[in-house]
């Protein structure tokens, strides 16, 4: 792995630091009625320079934290840690995660930077059960909430950190789209 300070990242210079954001909104499947909570959340974004994968393909990395709290009782209801990969040679976007539930995703997709100023990037990723991005889930997931897709749009500028995404999951019996959006401030 090379220096986290020398590794080009691209398109991941946008990421680093520290964000809060308090206008995020979560719609999640319940047993008996769906719900809307609303939350706030920090990321944290750090240099962990690249690497090398057979000889062949360099990936600049971005480490994340991610928790998100609950504004009703400020309970911690996600947390997520993870990497943002940018495979240059390629054009390729990779967002892999694990969340304490047992789930891991392996998201990958292109992105668009705005071409007057390159201070706007936009991340589009997607993972989907059984394919080449895809999802690894536990027993138990499988069974009783089983995660069939992930997208995500995540749009940086140097001051903004914004994303939608949904994951469909199969879950009481039926598929739901569950979706979480929020806007997020640099600190």
């Amino acid at each position: 792995m090379a220096n986290e300070k020398t590794a080009d990242y691209g398109p991941l210079e946008l990421l680093f630091g520290t964000w809060e954001g308090d206008k995020g909104e979560d719609f999640a499947p319940e047993p008996d009625e769906d719900a809307t909570s609303l939350y706030y959340e920090t990321i944290t974004i750090e240099r962990a320079g690249d690497v090398d994968n057979a000889d062949e393909q360099v990936l600049a990395i971005a480490r994340y934290h991610i928790s998100v709290r609950r504004k009703k009782n400020d309970e911690t209801f996600h947390d997520q840690v993870g990497y943002w990969l940018w495979d240059k040679a390629n054009q390729t976007i990779i967002n892999s995660f694990t969340i304490p539930r047992g789930l891991c995703v392996l998201a990958g997709g292109s992105l668009d930077i705005e071409k007057e100023n390159d201070e706007q990037v936009t991340f589009n990723v997607t993972a989907k059960l059984g394919e080449e991005w895809g999802l690894t889930q536990s027993p138990f997931m499988n069974e009783k909430a089983k995660t069939l897709e992930f997208t995500q749009k995540l749009t940086v500028t140097k001051d903004t950190l914004s994303y939608s995404q949904t994951t469909v999951l199969d879950i009481y019996g039926r598929n739901f789209d569950h979706t979480d959006f929020n806007t997020l401030k640099r600190v």
